[in-house]
Formats: C-alpha cells, sequence, structure tokens
C-alpha cells in the first residue's frame, strides 16, 4: 500500500513511501490549476472523472490528485491569512496613530480646562472681593467656555481678495477643530475605535450649533477620497443638489469654490434647508490634502444668492476634510461637520433634529467615512453582487429610491407638485405631479417596448408622533409583517399602474393572497443599509377588470434596524418593479421614516417582532385591558414620516385621491397598533428592554443545540466567555450553522449569522429555503443515504463538497456535521448542520 502524505509547502511535489517526490511537469501544473478555479474539492468520482479527460493526467495516481488539491487550498488559504493579516496590521498602525494624535489632543484639552479653571477661579474671588466693597454697579463672571460665542462680524468683502482671505480664515479654523481643541469633543455614545471599526467618532459639547467629527481610514488615495466627498449627492442622502456657481484658482495652487447646496427636509413638518457656501481646496506643506467650507451669508461687493422660497437659510461653520496619506497606500480622513440648521424655523416638538449633533453625525459625518470604505471595498473586490448586478449599479438603484421618497416627503413646486384642496382633514397631505419632466420617466417604462398606463402621480403623506416605541423595533416589524399594515389591492393596483394595459381602481381585499418572501439582493459593510426584493405570491393584477393570479415584486430599501446605533433613522423605502428588473427601470417609491428625536433611546430586544402577531390580534382594546403596566416606560420620542405614491390616469383624480387618503390613514391606524403593541409598557416590569437578544424559545433551541451536540459527538460546540449567553455565542460562531425541521419536505427553522451569510438569505426569508434546494443531485444522494445514521447513532460526518446559496451561488465546505437535536423530553426536535471552513467558489 503506498503511503501519501500531504504538506502545505511541498508546492507540485508529492512525497511517496521511498523518499523520493515525483514532480509534476509544468503542462501538469497548468491543467490542474485550471480545474482549481473551476472546483477547488473535486470529489473522489470526479477525480476519477478528470484523470479520464484529462490524457496529460494519466500517469497521476487519483491519490496523488488528492493531496496536490489538499496543498493547493492550503497554500490559497496561507496566502489569504498571509494577506489579511498584512492588511489588518496597516490598519492598526494606522489607527494607533490616530489614536496617539488624539491623546495628544486631549492632553491639550485638559491643559486648557486646567488653565480655564484656575482663571474662573481666580476671577470669582476677585468678583466676591468687589462684591463686598463696592456693589454700585453690576459685575460680570466670564468663564472659559465664552470663546464659542462669537460675535456677529461686520460684512466680509467678497470680491477675489477677500475671498481668498475668508478662505485662508475658514481652513485655520477648521484645522483648530480637526486637530486642536476649538470644539470640545466627546465620545459619540456606543462608538468604539478598533481595526473593524468605522473610525473614531465624537460630537460636540457646549458649541454653537451642532458639530460632529470623525477620523478613520479608507483605501483610497488622497485625491480620489477628496474627488467622492466633494460630490455630496452621491453620498449624503439628504442633499438634493450643489451648484457650483463660480470658481477661482488661487497663486499657492488651491482652488476657491462658491456654492449653491440644498438639503430636503427629513419630514413633512419642517422645511427644508439651504445653503450659500464657499469651499477652498488646498494642500498643506506636509503633503495633506484639505477640502473645507463655510457660509457666506454675511458679504458684500461679491456674488450672492438670495433666499429660495420653501427653504430657510442654514449656516455651515468651518468644516471640511484633512486627507492625509498612509503608509502603505491608502488615506486617513478628519471629517468635521459644523452646521446652525435655524431650529428656531420648526415646531418646538421637532427641534431636537435640528439641535442634535448626534443625528448629525450619523446622517452625514458617518455616513461619508461609510461610503468611502463601501467603494474601496468595491474596488478591492469588485464582484457581481445579487442577481448578476455590480455594487455600483445597487448602489445608484439604493439613492434612486431614497432621492424618490425624499422627493415626495418634500413635493417641491419647482419639480412640478401642486398640492390638493383638503376634504376637511388636515391630516394626511395629498399632492400631485404631471409635469413632462416626472410623466417621461412613466411613459418610457416597462416592458415589451409598451408605455405604461399612468398620466400622473398623486403622492399622499402624512407625519406623526411616537412615544416609548423604538425605531428599530417598529421598522422591523413593518418590514417583517407586511399583512399588518398593507392592503393586498393597493399593492396590485400599483403593480399593474407600472405596467402595459388596462388598469382600473384598486378593491380592498383583506388580508394577502400568497406569502411575502424577502430575497437578499445588497448591504454594506456594516450591515446599516441593505436592499432586497420582496416577493408577494399569488396576490394578483388587475387586466381588464379582472384580478389575475401572479406574483408582485417590490424593489426594498431598509436602513436603521439596529437598535444599539445611536440616533440612527430608521427607514423602509419600497417602490414596485417589473419582473424584468432592469436598471432603468421606472422607480416610483413609498414608504416609511422614523427619526428619534432624542439621542437617549432605551436598547431594546431584537425578537421583539417575533411573536407580536398573536399580541396584535387581540386589538387596542384588549391591550389596554391586559396585565399589569407597572413595567418601566421610557421618555423615547420619534417622528414618523409616512409618504406613498400612485401612478394613475388623470380622469381618475379624485377617485385616487379618496383611495389614498382612506389607505393612509388605514396606514397610520395600523402604525398606531403596533406601536402600542411594541410599547415597553406591554411587557412587564420584568420584559423590559433589556433581556439579551432572542426570544425565549430560541434561546430554548440554542441550549437543546449545544446539549445534543455534546452528547453524541462528546465535545463542546461552543467556548463559552464570560457571561455571554448561548444564543449569542452560537449567532457569532465561524462556522455556518443550520437547522432544519424534520417533516416533509425539510425547510430550514433557523440559522446563526454565518449560515444566512451562506445560504445569502435572512432570518425570516430562512423558512422559504428547502434543504433539497441547496445540495446538487449527488450531495442529495450522498445527504440521503447517510440520514438514516443521523436518527440512529445521533450524528454522521460528510465530506466536502459544493452547495448553493439561495441565490444559486456555488459554495464549498471543507466538511459538514449532522446531528439530532433532542428536546428535554429526549425527542427529536429538528436536525442541525454545521457547514465548516465555508467559502463562495
Amino acid at each position: 500500500m503506498m503511503a501519501v502524505t500531504s504538506s502545505c509547502k511541498e508546492g507540485n511535489n508529492i512525497a511517496m513511501d521511498n523518499g523520493k517526490y515525483v514532480r509534476y511537469t509544468p503542462e501538469q501544473v497548468e491543467a490542474l490549476e485550471r480545474l482549481y478555479y473551476e472546483c477547488p474539492k473535486p470529489s473522489s468520482m470526479r477525480r476519477q472523472q478528470l484523470i479520464r479527460e484529462y490524457p496529460i493526467l494519466s500517469n497521476i495516481e487519483p491519490k496523488q490528485i488528492k493531496v496536490w488539491f489538499q496543498n493547493r487550498r492550503c497554500r490559497e488559504k496561507q496566502r489569504k491569512e498571509a494577506s489579511r493579516l498584512q492588511a489588518v496590521n496597516r490598519k492598526l498602525t494606522a489607527m494607533n496613530k490616530l489614536l496617539m494624535e488624539e491623546n495628544d489632543r486631549l492632553q491639550k484639552q485638559v491643559s486648557q480646562l486646567v488653565c480655564e479653571k484656575s482663571y474662573f477661579r481666580q476671577q470669582s474671588q476677585q468678583q466676591a472681593g468687589l462684591a463686598t466693597t463696592d456693589t454700585s454697579c453690576d459685575s460680570v463672571v466670564t468663564s472659559g467656555h465664552q470663546h464659542h460665542l462669537t460675535p456677529q462680524h461686520p460684512p466680509r468683502d467678497a470680491s477675489p481678495a477677500g475671498l481668498l482671505s475668508i478662505a485662508d480664515e475658514t481652513l485655520t479654523e477648521f484645522l483648530s477643530k480637526a486637530t486642536g481643541t476649538a470644539v470640545e469633543w466627546v465620545q459619540m455614545p456606543g462608538m468604539k475605535p478598533g481595526p473593524d471599526s468605522i473610525g473614531i467618532v465624537a460630537i460636540s459639547h457646549g458649541c454653537t450649533g451642532v458639530a460632529a467629527r470623525a477620523c478613520g481610514l479608507v483605501g483610497l488615495d488622497p485625491t480620489r477620497v477628496a474627488e467622492i466627498l466633494k460630490d455630496r449627492p452621491s453620498w449624503f442622502r439628504d442633499c438634493r443638489a450643489v451648484d457650483v456657481i463660480n470658481v477661482l484658482s488661487t497663486g499657492n495652487g488651491g482652488t476657491i469654490e462658491l456654492l449653491y447646496m440644498q438639503l430636503y427636509a427629513p419630514t413633512t413638518l419642517a422645511p427644508a434647508r439651504d445653503f450659500w457656501l464657499l469651499r477652498y481646496t488646498s494642500v498643506l506643506e506636509d503633503g495633506s490634502l484639505v477640502v473645507c467650507e463655510r457660509s457666506l451669508n454675511n458679504t458684500q461687493n461679491g456674488p450672492n444668492m438670495p433666499p429660495a422660497a420653501n427653504f430657510v437659510r442654514a449656516e455651515m461653520l468651518p468644516s471640511g476634510y484633512l486627507i492625509r496619506p498612509c503608509e502603505g497606500g491608502g488615506s486617513i480622513i478628519h471629517v468635521v461637520d459644523h452646521m446652525d440648521l435655524e431650529p428656531w424655523s420648526v415646531p418646538e416638538v421637532l427641534r431636537p433634529l435640528y439641535e442634535s449633533s448626534t443625528l448629525l453625525a450619523q446622517k452625514t459625518t458617518m455616513a461619508a467615512l461609510r461610503h468611502l470604505r463601501q467603494i474601496s471595498q468595491e474596488i478591492s473586490q469588485p464582484n457581481v453582487t445579487g442577481w448578476g448586478r455590480r455594487p455600483a449599479a445597487l448602489r445608484a438603484l439604493s439613492q434612486k429610491l431614497s432621492k424618490g421618497f425624499n422627493e415626495a416627503v418634500n413635493g417641491f413646486t419647482d419639480e412640478g407638485w401642486s398640492m390638493l384642496e383638503s376634504d376637511g382633514a388636515d391630516d394626511i397631505t395629498l399632492l400631485v405631479n404631471s409635469s413632462p419632466g416626472k410623466m417621461m420617466g412613466i411613459n418610457l417604462s416597462y416592458s415589451n417596448g409598451f408605455p405604461s398606463v399612468g398620466t400622473a402621480v398623486l403622492c399622499a403623506k402624512a407625519s406623526m408622533l411616537l412615544q416609548n416605541v423604538p425605531p428599530a423595533i417598529l421598522l422591523r416589524f413593518l418590514r417583517e409583517h407586511r399583512s399588518e399594515w398593507a392592503d393586498s389591492g393597493i399593492d396590485a393596483y400599483s403593480a399593474a399602474a407600472i405596467k402595459a394595459g388596462p388598469c382600473s381602481l384598486p378593491m380592498s381585499r383583506g388580508g394577502s393572497f400568497g406569502g411575502q418572501v424577502i430575497l437578499p439582493l445588497a448591504h454594506t459593510i456594516e450591515h446599516e443599509e441593505f436592499m432586497e426584493v420582496i416577493k408577494l405570491e399569488n396576490m394578483g393584477h388587475y387586466r381588464d377588470d379582472m384580478i389575475m393570479p401572479g406574483d408582485i415584486f417590490l424593489l426594498q430599501l431598509c436602513s436603521g434596524v439596529d437598535e444599539n446605533a445611536v440616533g440612527s433613522c430608521a427607514e423602509l423605502i419600497f417602490a414596485p418593479i417589473d419582473a424584468s428588473f432592469s436598471d432603468d427601470a421606472l422607480i416610483i417609491p413609498s414608504g416609511f421614516r422614523i427619526i428619534p428625536l432624542d439621542s437617549g433611546t432605551d436598547a431594546s430586544s431584537p425578537s421583539r417582532t417575533l411573536d407580536l402577531a398573536s399580541t396584535l390580534e387581540v386589538g387596542t382594546a384588549g391591550n389596554q385591558t391586559t396585565g399589569d403596566r407597572s413595567g418601566r416606560c421610557g421618555n423615547s420620542k420619534s417622528v414618523m414620516t409616512i409618504a406613498f405614491q400612485f401612478v394613475y390616469e388623470i380622469h381618475l383624480q379624485e377617485n385616487i385621491a379618496a383611495m389614498a387618503r382612506q389607505y393612509v390613514r388605514s396606514i397610520i391606524a395600523s402604525v398606531q397598533r403596533v406601536a402600542l403593541a411594541l410599547s415597553p409598557s406591554n411587557f412587564g416590569s420584568h420584559a423590559g428592554f433589556q433581556s439579551p437578544p432572542g426570544s425565549p424559545e430560541a434561546q430554548t433551541l440554542a441550549r437543546w443545540i449545544c446539549q445534543s451536540y455534546r452528547c453524541f459527538l462528546r465535545m463542546e460546540l461552543l467556548k463559552h466567555e464570560g457571561t455571554e449567553s448561548i444564543l449569542k455565542s452560537l449567532w457569532h460562531h465561524t462556522d455556518a450553522i443550520l437547522c432544519f425541521s424534520m417533516k416533509a419536505p425539510p425547510v430550514f427553522m433557523f440559522g446563526n449569522q454565518a449560515g444566512l451569510d451562506m445560504l445569502e438569505t435572512t432570518l425570516v426569508a430562512l423558512q422559504n429555503v428547502s434543504l433539497e434546494k441547496i445540495f446538487d443531485e449527488n450531495g442529495r444522494k450522498a445527504l440521503f443515504a447517510e440520514f438514516p445514521q443521523v436518527m440512529q447513532q445521533g450524528f454522521m460526518c460528510l465530506q466536502g463538497g459544493i452547495c448553493l446559496s439561495s441565490m444559486g451561488r456555488a459554495v464549498s465546505y471543507e466538511r459538514a456535521v449532522a446531528w439530532k437535536v433532542v428536546n428535554d423530553e429526549e425527542n427529536a426536535h429538528c436536525i442541525c448542520f454545521m457547514f465548516i471552513n465555508w467559502s463562495f467558489v
């Protein structure tokens, strides 16, 4: 019997039993390399087939080929690990540099505060002495924080020489905020620096307006970073437009630009903002690139921007970006945003939106870093993602969804929107748009070259105040339980309105003809935003005044579902799409936006929505009479904005308007009912919002999984660290763990994060994935042949192979283990699979 050993360092050699090595020829290596990229883990049958198909390999034994593939996989794994460690080392080195700079800045700030404290004590003692000797005049005590209150400057000269002076002043003030102590910065709650974090994020304390600062690392060169950040509408979702009015070159090689910028209003209850800005781009002596900005609201002898209708002129204090080249490639970035958003112009209840530095950090400062990191990853890993689309195309779709929703919420007249008369109640606002620009996109759309039937768009929008319900939890429920608030008849009408053919008025239908299937499409690096396709099965379309069974597809953008993210805005925006789903498809979005009105929201359980359907069935009245309400209630508030758009024929405007009012009012009632059920007061004092993640059922299942693994395989599945729960450890396990039911056909009922990533699905959509769909024919045969072994001895081990994700992508795994999960009564509950060292092929 020939003994064969493998080593990752053997390269193209095979060690034989006589101590000699058999060396592969270059032609054989080339052939094996091609085969490796086609299938890195060939089965025994496949290796036999390769020898028959490739004559050049005919003198090599199958066992030798097996060892070669093992060595090749090992070398590939070592190469990836070495590359990863080098990247982590570069990030840690740069992060260490950032932390040392931050430490120096904090030491300066401490020294300044000590001096201010000493000065304040001396002034207080002097004032006390004066008060005992002279009371004829008022005495004034100034503190060290008075430098934040800048006096009103006289009008500044806006000629070219004057603009250069303003630019230099802006640069100095910006650098003092980015790296100095001009603003007292405090670490943003919930943000901890590290190699995988977005960076160091801080918010202002005690300064004029709202301000946020972030420092981070990205794998892009400084010039590319500056180019991306200057294109603010591409990454700042609230930015409507930036117009460059004038450009001036400076003698030191810099550039001065005069900009007019408009920002969308986040809700229907407040006007939009605009800015008249100077932007100065220059290079410092150390090679750092600086892009800084400030408002030009008080200038003379130069260009000016008169006030615009429906906009409130806000002020940007010196802000910008400091971009330094990083050793080994990439850039170190300091981002500062400092604004006075004129909170006096909005109702008092909404002023926290315009006085929150935390909200500014989430929506603007951190958004810039996230966008840069996303582009850097796309450049380094230019893979085609969900549904055959490249990341840039998916980003464009998400921007179209967000922009369309913002346009509907704001309803600017220069885009063709006009308001309809109210029906007597002022809770719903109706706008219509039949402008040529708006309708051109509609009439040029859709399948088979036929135009859609709509000639106008109607928008019904409203805002409401929510109390004691976390935005992330509420939004997650709206996403996962669409049938609780949506009308299937309206969904069918909206889908039919963007297709060719006649379309009648929608008929209200209770419930749904089919189910909701969530198909993942793409997500950002930190999973703070993701896009998906919603398939509403057997919902029916309107054709010739008849409802024909069929599926409806919605493109959906979801963000802000992490309840631990302080001050983040939660959005659920969706639009009906044609089954062809072309890149230039018409997008008429509708949806929800929930913004917290205070930064201190209670942490809550992500499983709160999993068993909420039974709570909602009782109804509002029932909920008000159940149980003890002695639980602790928070004082959190948030504002929800709802906007729904409908394409229609102009002669149906009156009927569509009545339908839209009724529909949005029914949605508001449903949201109020859901919010009441989600309120912490409905879960008693012990349920609270501090319980560990996961429902009791999920916690129990996690315990059964680990106990069964220990019982049948005689080893531990998890390595517990501290007080971390079993479910949390199982959720973060590096290998893919999936449980499926024992009924026919077997369907998945639980998966950890790695399992969901491997199947490219979500926890909600996991139940729509069957076990048979993820294995090929050979895998199914091997599985069913060994399946009785699981029921008899409690476990089985499978050799490495290939399976498929829910998106049809091939996934290779080194080996797999399956074991029977038994409950406390030792009855079989389900079967659990663990796929070890899996990767996409």
